[in-house]
Parts: C-alpha cells; sequence; structure tokens
C-alpha cells in the first residue's frame, strides 16, 4: 500500500481520496481552507461539495501543504487548472525525493494553451518528478462517493508509471484503462466542458433531444479536428475520454457546465450564472483558451466560437443557434478525411 497526497479538497479530489482508502493506501488530503480540514478530520464529511457523504477516516486533511505531502510517493492534483501553475511552484521546495505527479484537472491554460501537464512539466524540474500522468474519464464526483460503477483512462509517456497509477486506484466499483496518448487524453476531457455549456444552453433554450444529439456529434468533430492538429491520435477521441466524457458531461445535471450552460440559456448573464454555481465552471476558461487555440492553429471549431460569443461578446444565445444552423453545406466525414490524413501523411 501507498502513502498518497491529494491536493484539492473540492468534489473530484475527495470523491478520489475515496477510492485510493478503499484500495487501502493512506491518503493525506490537503485544502486551502483550513475550516474544510478541520471538517474532514473531525466530522468525516465535506458538506460543501458532497453533501450527505461520510467519508473513510483513512483521509486524513491537511491545510498545510508540505505536512500533505510528507514522504509520500505519489501526488495527485485536482485543483481548479487556474491554480496548478501556482501549486506546482509551491510545490517544488517541499519535494525532497521525487514523486509521480498524477493530474485529474480538466482544461487549458488561456494564454498559453499549455495543457494541464505541461504546466507542471514547466514548473516542477525533472529532479523531483518520476514522470507525468493524467488521469480522466466520464466521472461524476457524486456517483464516485456512492461507489457506483466508473471508468476512467490513465495516460503517461512512460507505460509503467501509467500501469502503477492504474493499480493504485483500479478497483471493483472505479475500473481503469491506460492510454499512451496523454494529448488526446487530456484535451478530450478539456474540451467535453465547452460543449457541456452548449448542451446545457440548448436545453435552456427549449430545444429537445435531436439538437442535443446534434451538437454532441458536431462538437467531437471539433474536438478531434483541434487535437488532430495538435498531434492527438483521433481514435482516442472514440474512447472514454472523448465520447465518453462528453456523453456524461452533455446530459446530467451533475455536470457543473451543462447546468452553467442551462442557466445560460435561460436568460443568466455569465456574471449571474457563475455567482449562483458557486465552484469553478471549468468550460468557460477553456472555451476563451480553445478559441484563440483555435485561431493560431487554423482550425474550423464553429460551436466553440459561438459558445465564445455567448461568453464573452454577450450574444443572444438564439442568434448564435440560428447562425449556427444556416451555415453553409458541409459533408459530414470530411472532418475524419482531413484529421487521417495530416495524422498519416
Amino acid at each position: 500500500m501507498s502513502k498518497v497526497a491529494v491536493l484539492g479538497a473540492g468534489s473530484w479530489g475527495t470523491a478520489l481520496s475515496l477510492v485510493l482508502a478503499d484500495n487501502g493506501h493512506d491518503v493525506q488530503l490537503w485544502s486551502h481552507r483550513k475550516e474544510q480540514a478541520d471538517e474532514i478530520n473531525q466530522n468525516h464529511t465535506n458538506e460543501k461539495y458532497l453533501k450527505g457523504s461520510r467519508l473513510p477516516e483513512a483521509i486524513v486533511a491537511f491545510h498545510n501543504l508540505e505536512e500533505a505531502i510528507d514522504q509520500v510517493e505519489h501526488i495527485i492534483m485536482v485543483t481548479p487548472t487556474k491554480a496548478i501553475r501556482e501549486v506546482s511552484k509551491q510545490l517544488v521546495p517541499l519535494i525532497n525525493d521525487a514523486v509521480t505527479i498524477t493530474h485529474a484537472s480538466k482544461g487549458i491554460e488561456p494564454g498559453t494553451f499549455k495543457r494541464v501537464s505541461q504546466v507542471i512539466e514547466e514548473e516542477v524540474p525533472e529532479e523531483k518528478r518520476k514522470g507525468i500522468v493524467v488521469l480522466s474519464g466520464p466521472s461524476h464526483a457524486e456517483e464516485v462517493i456512492q461507489r457506483q460503477p466508473t471508468t476512467v483512462t490513465v495516460s503517461s509517456s512512460q507505460l509503467e508509471l501509467a500501469q502503477e497509477v492504474q493499480d493504485l486506484f483500479i478497483n471493483e466499483n472505479f475500473r481503469v484503462y491506460t492510454s499512451p496518448d496523454m494529448i488526446g487524453v487530456e484535451l478530450g476531457g478539456s474540451l467535453k466542458n465547452i460543449i457541456a455549456l452548449g448542451a446545457g444552453i440548448s436545453d435552456g433554450l427549449g430545444y429537445g433531444d435531436n439538437a442535443k444529439a446534434a451538437l454532441i456529434t458536431r462538437g467531437l468533430a471539433e474536438i478531434a479536428r483541434l487535437g488532430g492538429s495538435l498531434g492527438a491520435n483521433p481514435l482516442t477521441f472514440a474512447g472514454l475520454t472523448g465520447v465518453g466524457d462528453l456523453i456524461v458531461t452533455c446530459t446530467s445535471s451533475h455536470s457543473r457546465n451543462w447546468r452553467a450552460g442551462n442557466l445560460l440559456g435561460r436568460g443568466n448573464d455569465l456574471d449571474q450564472v457563475l455567482d449562483e454555481m458557486g465552484m469553478v465552471v471549468e468550460g468557460v476558461r477553456t472555451t476563451q483558451a480553445a478559441y484563440q487555440l483555435s485561431q493560431e492553429q487554423e482550425v474550423e471549431m464553429p460551436i466553440t466560437q459561438g459558445i465564445y460569443k455567448i461568453l464573452f461578446d454577450k450574444a443572444d444565445p438564439k442568434d448564435v443557434v440560428d447562425q449556427l444552423m444556416t451555415r453553409g453545406r458541409r459533408h459530414e466525414m470530411e472532418d475524419l478525411s482531413n484529421i487521417l490524413d495530416n495524422q498519416y501523411s
């Protein structure tokens, strides 16, 4: 059994901590709020994020980051993506022996367009880390905490590290696959949040299943198009971290991004929505980064562009839908053909 630090005591960090505790590992869960750490240690609950759930006593919470990573073999980073760079910087002077760093955060850094693993790689020197692993897939924390069946993917440039993290998490409720495609796994997990915002907007406008099915399918084409331009394997997007994550995030009220989009579709402005949500909505920040990245890569992403206009230009959601529906005629499979030509030419 291993000693593992989980950095980030939100719903997903707490749920992953439960999986690790169920597997017999010693879990040191770090929170940036002392009162939250005290609640976890004293009451074995995390009511703000996972109301009504009791946590195993093997999960010990810390407010001090140095204490949280003391003598651990693995660090699991589950902070919001906007905090990844700063937390990585804080870790550097505190790491004594090289550790495996796994992240389970989904997003792209605006401005730099870096994936989370690239941010960690930039900030944590090689001598401080054995390697970097990403964990992603269709997984609502609300279901994982109830030990409902869930399946995810881990990926690393070093297969043995991916398998090590696979062994760390896998159990009868939480099945873990491995993949060599870090780019595809990270981009699929990040970009699906944009499409989930769109699915929520569609539902908020009162549109039906036909519209949502089209949005998810054409959204997947956009994800594969941008991913292919950045070196991802297009087949990755047909897996858990592509279509799997899209389905769960675009169709469930557990999804923060769907809920935020639903409020936007009902006429609320972005500031109102974010205030009401009270939690990080990763798709907002990712939409900004993905839109700018698509411009740089010269990749056509009309759905992403439309959602960008709704979020940042205050465009009317109904007008954006009308613009998408009246675009020029296309061949459905030309996207896939172009991706495969670029990958294998």
